[in-house]
């Protein structure tokens, strides 16, 4: 009995195996052309009414117009103050004696102090602006007057009229306050140049360029009377030293504290600019800084677009989908 031989080439009963067809994964472009075709009027429609909808909503935007101050740390007597302080900064410490650092460090200090919720507070108490900071909502060119919401405020009678949220009373807090005028403030620091800019974008142009010239004042002068009187202090506790201290040596020491602690006290008391100098002063801004209208209107009109597109495609492969299965079915 003859075994059956395995289907070979030369064998008659052999079959050769059926070549299965390559899977198409490719996109066919013709037939996305044809589903955006049939959608036209949906793209057409989408991006029509995103159109509108931004023009309304670019021209409901209020102009904005921007102040800005460039600053320099201002020169000091760091050089000798800081050469002392190596020396004997140890012994000052323990005198209970800050001989301080350098000028950045000084800088560092005044931008911190200059963003920082008890400054800001302070300012806008002083300035008498929470009105202005919270209840403003455009400014009229024409007449050169700001426009209030009466919803919030009435500057009429000078009263507070929203309702407030919830365990608030009608007028903003303090963060409301500090967190409204955050949003009109900017500081930006150049690394390599060590210039610092302070933007105010406000409704009016006059007024932005008011609120900078008055925060630059601002922490100038806080940061000038602070280390006048720190400086003050430790000459009045050195001569201290001085008559307690039988060591000549050590004398010696405390009339070198006292003499740079005295350069402080003169230049904090002689000048105007303490910590920032001005390297450009800040102008009233004759074009508006935003809203960018025109970018506006175009991202709207691109964004009904594509979301035409997406729901034109969508319903043309939906619609494919029931044609084969009808196909498939007959």
């Amino acid at each position: 009995m003859s075994e059956k031989q395995p289907p070979t080439l030369g064998n008659p009963d052999y079959q050769a195996p059926q070549a299965q067809p390559p899977y198409d994964d490719e996109i066919d472009l013709i037939e996305l052309w044809r589903a955006l075709m049939r959608g036209k009027w949906i793209i057409i429609a989408f991006t029509t009414l995103f159109s509108v909808a931004s023009v309304f909503y670019a021209l409901s935007l209020p102009n904005m117009y921007k102040s800005t101050a460039v600053l320099a740390p201002a020169e000091s007597s760091g050089g000798g103050l800081g050469k002392l302080a190596g020396q004997f900064g140890g012994l000052a410490s323990l005198a209970g004696i800050n001989l301080g650092g350098g000028g950045s460090n000084k800088t560092a200090e005044a931008l911190e102090i200059l963003q920082s919720w008890a400054f800001i507070e302070e300012f806008i108490q002083e300035q008498n602006i929470a009105p202005e900071v919270f209840a403003v909502k455009g400014w009229n060119l024409d007449t050169n007057t700001l426009i209030y919401n009466i919803e919030v405020y009435n500057p009429q009678t000078q009263t507070w009229m929203r309702e407030p949220p919830k365990a608030n009373q009608a007028e903003p807090s303090s963060w409301e306050l500090y967190g409204r005028f955050k949003e009109y403030l900017n500081i930006g620091e150049d690394k390599v140049s060590g210039f610092i800019s302070l933007d105010i974008e406000y409704y009016s142009p006059e007024v932005a360029k008011l609120w900078v010239d008055a925060l630059v004042q601002k922490i100038n002068t806080q940061l000038q009377a602070r280390d006048a009187v720190a400086a003050e202090k430790n000459v009045s506790f050195l001569k201290q030293q001085i008559e307690s201290t039988p060591l000549a040596s050590m004398q010696s020491v405390f009339y070198d504290l006292i003499e740079e602690q005295t350069k402080t006290l003169m230049l904090a008391k002689g000048s105007t600019e303490y910590v920032f100098k001005t390297v450009s002063e800040s102008r009233v801004a004759e074009q508006k800084s935003k809203p960018k209208r025109a970018l506006i209107c175009i991202f709207g009109a691109m964004l009904g677009g594509l979301i035409g597109c997406i729901i034109a495609l969508v319903r043309g492969l939906k619609s494919d989908g029931r044609s084969e299965a009808r196909l498939g079915s007959n």
